[in-house]
């Protein structure tokens, strides 16, 4: 089966993002997408935006503008489809459903996956999602963690915290993060609690964040959609396994090596992105990442950067 490439555009306008409605006639009529169309040969992606969104929307989009959001492969049965979704907040002009789609504005949050063709779900995951995933690091007793904790958030407040303290009972482990909750809350951060999706009953955090040992045990999502649901991953039978488990995002590496994980062999930058070219959900490059590594890591595909040392 051939697989179709189309260029699909994420136009952010004052918090908000521009969606069209598919005509009831065409493939997954009636839903929602992103505006776009199919890149014709010999013809860049960014080529291609520029041209699909004039001629579905009016809208002028200059191409230096575009920057990588996320590629998503699919295959609807009938029909496979690579979704290369690139993004901009400088199209000009006021839209018009120039080939007769209804088209509006909607904000991120509002965003319904059921209003939507399944490939287009891991886009609205990636725009959720923040390019830093914040790890938490070694500490002694969880007072001096909860102050490194507090003093982190001060210093350089991410949207996502992971809080990653395996070392911890869980008893201990529960108590810790409900006091990092409110500190996250307090400073309007997102916390993942890192574990056994059971602990989310006792702490009411954002999301739960697997280790691959306890991942590999599961046959099924383990928490509700309402919850983030996240992966670490080291290669392509992990992915593919998270992707089966309907992980919202995974981190992936180690791309360089590590102090928290000594002797784990590193993955290439080509490596790496082979694993997220097959990857249909967002990925966030982990290990022995820093600041300066963010823009070669969305250059190769990745949502953003996770790690500890670049933060904690």
């Amino acid at each position: 089966m051939t697989e179709v490439h189309v260029a699909v555009a994420v136009i952010r306008r004052q918090g908000q993002v521009l969606i069209a409605r598919r005509p009831d006639h065409t493939h997954q009529g009636g839903l929602l997408e992103f505006p776009g169309g199919k890149v014709e040969p010999g013809e860049s992606v960014q080529c291609a935006l520029v041209r699909e969104i004039a001629e579905e929307t009016g809208l002028t989009v200059p191409a230096a503008s575009l920057w990588p959001v996320i590629g998503v492969r699919h295959d609807y049965g009938d029909k496979r489809v690579f979704l290369d979704v690139w993004g901009t907040d400088e199209a000009s002009g006021q839209p018009q459903g120039r080939e007769g789609q209804d088209i509006m504005w909607q904000a991120i949050d509002a965003l319904q996956d059921d209003e939507f063709p399944a490939a287009n779900r891991p886009i609205i995951r990636a725009l959720r999602l923040p390019r830093r995933y914040a790890i938490t690091g070694p500490f002694g007793s969880t007072s001096e963690g909860l102050a490194r904790l507090q003093r982190q958030l001060d210093l350089h407040c991410p949207d996502l915290v992971l809080l990653r303290a395996p070392w911890l009972s869980t008893s201990a482990y529960e108590s810790f993060a409900r006091d990092a909750l409110v500190m996250c809350r307090e400073a309007g951060v997102a916390l993942i609690l890192h574990g056994d999706p059971a602990m989310l009953a006792h702490v009411s955090a954002a999301g739960i964040h697997l280790p691959w040992r306890l991942a590999e045990t599961l046959q099924c999502r383990p928490v509700s959609s309402k919850c983030w649901f996240s992966v670490s991953c080291h290669n392509a039978a992990e992915v593919a396994h998270a992707a089966d488990l309907s992980a919202d995002f995974i981190t992936l590496g180690a791309v360089k090596p590590t102090a928290s994980h000594p002797g784990r062999p590193a993955l290439t930058w080509p490596e790496f992105q082979t694993l997220v070219d097959a990857a249909p959900l967002p990925v966030f490059a982990l290990g022995g990442m820093i600041d300066d590594d963010l823009e070669q890591a969305l250059v190769h595909g990745a949502q953003g950067i996770a790690g500890i040392s670049n933060w904690w």
